[in-house]
């Protein structure tokens, strides 16, 4: 069992004792991990999206799903099927080692890092995090980058509110800016 899930037990009661819940089932809790890593420069040359891929499945720990563009875009030289990215879909013990790597070896590698933003909440409790680049995770080797790109990763919780989950992210070692 993972570090993580076995914290979260851990933290249920003090979940319950904040926010009044009446039911365990109440307590907010992290449904899935989606990483998307977006590819812009596939569209002149198709092999780079190969090698996003690769690293998003280093990363991920899971093989990723090619992204297709969904309409046609002349300014971007985009057509309609054309593959401009990638991402995965994280849920059970593969997510929670992912974020318990994510808060505590990816993130401190940050350059000038000071905690994430606590303002990317959706309003639902769901997270947004931007990271620049894939060379915080351990997994990344500096000398096989051809090239440094970013991905967006998305914690999607069961909380109803950006209280709740802020508080569930607080509580599971999110570090967040003071």
């Amino acid at each position: 069992m993972s570090r993580l899930r076995n914290h979260y037990e851990n933290i249920k009661p003090n979940l319950m004792k904040t926010f009044n819940y009446t039911s365990v089932m109440e307590v907010p809790k992290i449904e899935k991990i989606v990483i998307n890593m977006g590819v812009g420069d596939a569209v002149q040359n198709p092999k780079v999206l190969d090698d996003a891929v690769n690293e998003l499945a280093l990363i991920s720990g899971q093989k990723p799903v090619v992204n297709k563009a969904k309409k046609s875009v002349a300014n971007f030289k985009l057509r309609e099927g054309m593959a401009i990215g990638c991402k995965v879909t994280l849920r059970g013990m593969r997510m929670y080692h992912f974020l318990d790597k994510l808060i505590s070896i990816a993130l401190p590698r940050v350059r000038d890092f000071r905690g994430v933003s606590k303002e990317s909440f959706d309003g639902r409790g769901n997270y947004t995090l931007g990271i620049k680049e894939q060379l915080i995770f351990p997994e990344i080797r500096y000398d096989d980058v051809k090239k440094v790109r970013g991905m967006d990763i998305v914690i999607v919780t069961t909380a109803k509110t950006d209280e709740e989950g802020r508080e569930l992210l607080k509580e599971l070692g999110m570090p967040f800016r003071r």
